[in-house]
This record gives C-alpha cells, structure tokens and sequence, in this order.
C-alpha cells in the first residue's frame, strides 16, 4: 500500500473515530484527519510491534483497518485529555 493509501484509510479512520467519540473537539476536520492518519500510522505500528500481526499491504484488510481505528481512538482520547478544554480554563 503507497502513502496515499496510508493517508486516506487514515482520513477514514479519523472519522470514525470522531463518530465513535462525539464531541467538541479542538481542530475541526483537520485535527481530526491529522489524528486519523497519525492513528493509523501508530495502529498499525502497535499491531506489528506487541501484537505480533504483520500489516498487509492490501488496503481492504480488516485487521489493518481495526489497527487504524484503534490507534485513531487512542489519539483521539489523548487529544482530549491534552488539550480538550484547555478553552475554559481561563
């Protein structure tokens, strides 16, 4: 799978990740497709690295998929808690 491959299953990864966890969060779209393509990237790193599952370059993999959307959701949380209110602290 090429990078554009990466980039778009991360894009759609983020967005389920943002239909999976609503709410407000700071950066609209573009933070939520950064989040997505980074989650994907760490996803599938997580799944390689402690998981033993080798990534398929094939872009329809269900195991890679579950791998993106995972990683997104775990950015996705930690974004949150970084910096999710970090607007009405004042």
């Amino acid at each position: 799978m090429s990078i554009l491959g990466w980039i778009v299953l991360g894009l759609i990864a983020g967005v389920i990740a943002k239909v999976l966890l609503p709410g407000r969060d700071p950066g609209g779209l573009v933070g939520t497709t950064l989040i997505g393509i980074a989650g994907a990237f760490i996803g599938g790193w997580i799944s390689t690295r402690f998981l033993d599952r080798e990534i398929a370059n094939q872009f329809y993999d269900g195991p890679t998929w579950i791998a993106a959307v995972g990683g997104s959701l775990v950015l996705l949380i930690a974004y949150r808690i970084l910096f999710g209110h970090s607007r009405s602290r004042r």
